[in-house]
């Protein structure tokens, strides 16, 4: 009985070891697919891996089921009370004819991109017909300059954003460790943060146009005018919630921390370097994660008033337009925006769970 016995149990072990294994790597992954959005797919892998299928088919229910629910109940409401509103473009479009558009403008761009190809091909073998007659001397490289696609200023609107969320952490995150170490200057800037924080995109704009005209008098191809005052707008508006929660994630460290960095005889520098940033960075990037949404939805207004390629100049032609699938067109650049916005926070979501030790501050 003993020789039977002793292999058997061996084996379970070893299954339930296995398993163990198995369920610590899918706990393990959960927090990465959490921040990527896909938590739904834990539950399936939990039931793949020989979990309670009635407990994990609860889980999945609220983490899939609901809102895939929520979505279809939205775009059913959609369907049925967009033909109802009539508008001087015709009625709203349902989200057939909003899909439709999306279609007509992925198919614009990729007919802009042939033409693109076809210029630049013409263009080389014009070149290269003059290089091999001799006359080189009338060689030129012309720019291909159609219209930009919708894709393009999708494109267009992430520069712009990025220069100026790269220009607002430049600032905000140094002022708002000198806020959290020094009463000084936390008093010193304190009111002044509070009264160009509620200050809205619309205000600036016309302030940072008279600006940079006045100081950028000769724009580089790479870096027109208009772009640089988008992105200045942006920092102007963004930059206060970084600075804020870098200077309440300053002020929050332990003293004793910092006073065993007095003991020591650390430099400035290196208390910032090894304590005030490893202690602050999950408020830091609270901050930096609102600052990006702040950021984002002030560069449409900033776009339209400006006239920047993007999708903020592209609603305002469409509403100036006044097409019959201007509307759609619209609604599609809504939908755009909110999907890039949440894409963009995911990002910076996995950014702070890769740097910080916290994701839940």
């Amino acid at each position: 009985m003993t020789t039977i016995t002793e292999p058997a149990d061996a084996s379970a072990i070893r299954d339930r070891e296995r398993r163990e294994r198995l369920f610590a790597r899918i706990t393990r992954a959960a927090t990465y697919l959490d921040v990527a959005g896909l938590g739904w797919l834990v539950p399936l892998l939990r039931i793949a891996a020989g979990d309670n299928p009635r407990h994990q088919l609860v889980e999945l229910r609220q983490v899939l089921l609901v809102p895939l629910v929520g979505i279809a109940a939205f775009l059913m409401l959609w369907a049925l009370l967009a033909p109802q509103v009539k508008t001087s473009l015709g009625a709203v479009p349902g989200p057939l004819q909003v899909w439709e558009q999306a279609g007509h403008l992925y198919s614009d761009h990729v007919a802009e991109r042939v033409k693109e190809a076809a210029f630049y091909a013409r263009q080389k073998e014009r070149n290269s017909k003059l290089e091999a007659d001799g006359k080189a001397d009338q060689v030129k490289w012309r720019t291909f300059t159609g219209k930009p696609t919708y894709l393009d200023q999708i494109l267009t609107s992430l520069e712009t954003v990025a220069l100026g969320f790269l220009i607002a952490t430049l600032i905000a995150v140094p002022a708002g460790i000198m806020c959290g170490l020094s009463r000084t200057v936390n008093g010193g800037l304190n009111p002044l943060i509070q009264i160009f924080k509620p200050v809205s995109p619309l205000a600036w704009l016309p302030i940072v146009t008279m600006v940079v005209s006045a100081l950028y008098l000769n724009p580089y191809d790479w870096l027109p005018k208009s772009l640089v005052i988008s992105a200045i707008t942006v920092t102007l508006c963004s930059l206060w919630p970084t600075l804020i929660n870098t200077a309440l994630g300053v002020a929050s460290i332990d003293k004793d921390l910092m006073n065993v960095g007095k003991v020591l005889q650390l430099s400035t520098t290196t208390t910032i370097r090894k304590l005030v940033l490893p202690s602050a960075l999950p408020l830091i990037f609270t901050g930096l994660r609102l600052s990006l949404g702040v950021g984002w939805m002030v560069l449409i207004a900033a776009e339209m008033l400006a006239q920047n390629p993007g999708l903020g100049k592209f609603v305002w032609d469409e509403f100036q337009n006044g097409s019959s699938a201007s509307l759609a067109k619209i609604m599609v650049a809504v939908l755009t925006i909110g999907i890039i916005g949440f894409l963009l926070d995911r990002l910076m979501f996995a950014l702070q769970a890769a740097f910080t030790y916290g994701t839940k501050r």
